[in-house]
């Protein structure tokens, strides 16, 4: 859990004692760099842009601030980035800060940081224990991270953070955690908010800390001191070997493979009185530190010359302190040569240490050739010999003291070329990270817009694909059929309707039209139909008929698009049978009412009769003629009125004029209403439909007398 300023006492000590230091020393235009580890959601990191951009704005110089906000966890990274937090942030970021450094949202709900405490800060994933840290910083922020991790690790932190400080650097820790026991680290500001200050290290702690970044010199696994000289003795032996293994633990002196820095790699035979484990911590294995009294002055000064001449170095006599009196020990130091030492970038040394041959007097026998010469002349040959003795160790000790300087004077050079590299690195690390940082929220701006258009673009398909549907099913319910072909007349749609009038199967969609098969009758120009009106643009209409009697009428129109673009031509039939047969009715319907207003006031029967008899039409001169009246005339059959005798001569004169031949007025029989025989002259007449088809026959009658005629 993190929140703004926590622990208010802490963060007003840091903005009261630490923060104006930070800029005390460094020339206007210079920049304060800030590490902030652990960040979660970017609270603590914004806390402290505060008090830096406060401390900015009181100082008359200009200078540069960075700000570095690291955490593991990429979700917090995100949140910390984009600087909006809830309203209850009021309750940590008093009132004044709260107007000076936030935006308040439209809907009140949250406030946003403003964009220039913003831009002092570069928010970034990282993991603290493994990835490389940031350097030259003036102040470490790594509150409450520690307490999550065990001892090992928050030393191996705490060397890694002096490593990442300026000299006079400040840590600021949280208020369970402390520098631990690395007093040659750091030095205390202020023990109860847990201020700390870089102190320097001249005891290769930062190197310690750096080592898990850097390349190793040399792949190599120590032997551990209580595996020294433990060969393994191979199952079965030859009697040479035998031998020569026993002669060389026999006769070989004690040794101990090293490197430059003095470095055990291994050792042989029984080192014991010249090396002991060193005090402190466990795990050292460097024969400068193990060396018994006596032998690390000497030892230091032949190593440094082997390494520096890659030659034999040789010092006799040395006076080695072992087990509470001293012997005398030949010390030799010999690069090694060839084999596996010859692929390490580091050379390898070989220390032989071997017990001198017993001298008269072995406190004599320590001292050089002229020494001796000198004590043999002197009245006082103890205190003579006493001279001798320490100008000896004060040349070998000045020795000693040049070799350890040039020593100390490469490694300082190693880890500055090191220190270099690395802030090089980190730099170009840095800037890297900043152009991915940017190019991810550029990423994540254009993918946000990718998404909006890609949800319009399925909004957009979705109301594409629903109209299609509607359209589709519009064109199927409406019953009309419907083909839309190309410019080259290929199909491209076709309704249901449509299959029914040309034989079109899915099938043949992307075909010629003019290999469809049609079923109208009498209408072969279809496809050059079509061709007429996308040349000319003008739409065609005529009436077509199926072969099973359907009358349809055929549109051809050019198909426009919403630019008024033609791109094909659209063909419909509209089925118009009923219509027509209606049409047809209403005008037969017409003309007998025409017929019927004629014949209706005239004197004469007219009557008009179907070709099977049936009777449609009966004037009031029938009725005065006959006695039906016209409603019963209506229901009845010509054959009523035609005697039996002449039914058969009538029936041929039906079927004569049913094939629409005229017939000459003649005379002939009728029956009345009361039974009664009348003698009428009779004239006949086809009427004919539209196709010329007779439907029915129209007849006058009168009355006629054979003595006085009609």
């Amino acid at each position: 859990v993190t929140h703004f300023f926590r622990d208010t006492e802490a963060f007003a000590v840091l903005q009261a004692q630490v923060i104006p230091k930070l800029f005390e020393g460094k020339p206007a235009g210079s920049t304060v760099r800030i590490w902030c580890t652990g960040c979660s959601t970017g609270e603590e990191a914004y806390s402290l842009a505060i008090l830096l951009q406060e401390q900015l704005e009181n100082l008359k110089a200009s200078y540069k601030v960075q700000v570095f906000a690291t955490d593991i966890d990429g979700r917090a990274i995100a949140v910390a980035r984009a600087g909006v937090y809830p309203a209850s942030i009021a309750a940590d970021v008093g009132p004044e800060r709260l107007a000076r450094f936030f935006t308040q949202e439209p809907d009140g709900s949250a406030y946003r940081v403003h964009k220039g405490v913003r831009d002092l800060l570069v928010f970034s994933e990282q993991d603290v224990i493994k990835d490389p840290p940031f350097s030259r910083l003036d102040l470490i922020s790594c509150r409450n991270l520690m307490i999550y991790l065990g001892a090992e690790l928050q030393k191996k932190l705490i060397a890694l953070f002096h490593y990442a400080l300026q000299p006079g650097g400040v840590l600021f820790l949280g208020t369970s955690e402390t520098a631990g026991e690395r007093g040659d680290l750091f030095v205390v500001l202020d023990r109860k908010t847990k201020i700390y200050q870089r102190k320097e290290d001249f005891q290769g702690a930062q190197r310690a800390a750096l080592g898990r970044f850097l390349p190793p010199l040399i792949e190599r696994e120590l032997a551990q001191p209580q595996m020294v000289g433990k060969a393994v003795l191979a199952p079965k032996l030859s009697l040479r070997e035998l031998t020569e293994q026993t002669l060389l633990q026999q006769l070989s002196p004690a040794a101990a493979l090293v490197n430059g820095n003095g470095d055990i790699l291994y050792l042989h035979g029984r080192t014991g009185m010249y090396l002991e484990p060193a005090p402190g911590e466990a795990g050292i294995n460097n024969i400068l530190k193990m060396a018994r009294e006596g032998l690390r002055r000497d030892l230091t000064v032949a190593l440094h010359k082997a390494a520096s001449s890659r030659e034999t170095m040789a010092v006799a006599n040395v006076r080695v302190k072992t087990n509470g009196h001293y012997t005398l020990v030949n010390l030799s130091i010999c690069p090694v040569l060839g084999g596996p030492a010859a692929a390490l970038e580091s050379p390898l040394y070989l220390v032989m240490l071997d017990q001198a041959p017993d001298a008269a007097s072995p406190s004599l026998a320590a001292l050089s050739a002229p020494v001796l010469s000198a004590l043999a002349g002197s009245s006082t040959p103890d205190v003579n010999a006493q001279i001798a003795e320490l100008n000896e160790e004060l040349i070998a000790k000045e020795e000693y003291l040049h070799a350890a300087n040039e020593e100390l004077e490469t490694t300082n050079e190693e880890l500055k070329s090191s220190n270099e590299e690395m802030q090089s690195v980190n730099e170009e690390l840095q800037s890297t990270n900043e152009e991915l940082e940017t190019s991810k929220e550029e990423m994540q701006s254009i993918n946000e817009e990718l998404s909006t258009v890609n949800t319009e673009l399925q909004a957009k398909v979705h109301d594409l694909s629903r109209a299609n549907n509607d359209m589709n099913n519009l064109l199927a319910g409406t019953g009309i059929g419907t083909v839309f072909v190309d410019h080259s007349l290929r199909i491209l749609r076709f309704t249901p309707a449509a299959s029914q009038i040309i034989n079109l199967i899915l099938s043949d969609i992307g075909r010629p039209m003019a290999h469809i098969v049609s079923n109208l009758v009498g209408y072969a120009t279809l496809v050059a139909d079509v061709q007429a009106v996308l040349k000319t643009l003008i739409p065609k209409e005529l009436d077509v008929q199926t072969d099973e009697g359907k009358s349809y009428t055929l549109r051809i129109l050019p198909y426009r698009t919403l630019d008024n673009v033609i791109e094909g031509a659209v063909i419909t039939f509209v089925e118009n049978t009923e219509v027509k047969r209606a049409r047809e009715a209403l005008q037969k319907a017409n003309a007998l009412l025409r017929l019927a207003v004629v014949v209706r006031d005239a004197h004469d029967a007219i009557t008009v009769q179907e070709l099977d008899g049936h009777t449609i039409a009966w004037n009031p001169g029938a009725e005065h003629l006959y006695g039906w009246s016209e409603a019963e005339a209506l229901q009845m059959n010509v054959r009523v009125r035609i005697p039996p005798k002449l039914q058969s001569s009538a029936l041929a004169q039906v079927q004569q004029l049913s094939q629409a031949h005229t017939l000459a007025p003649f005379q002939t029989q009728r029956l009345t209403k009361d039974g009664r025989v009348l003698d009428i002259s009779l004239t006949a007449t086809a009427l004919l439909d539209e196709q010329g088809q007779v439907y029915a026959i129209a007849t006058t009658e009168r009355a006629w007398d054979a003595n006085t005629g009609p």
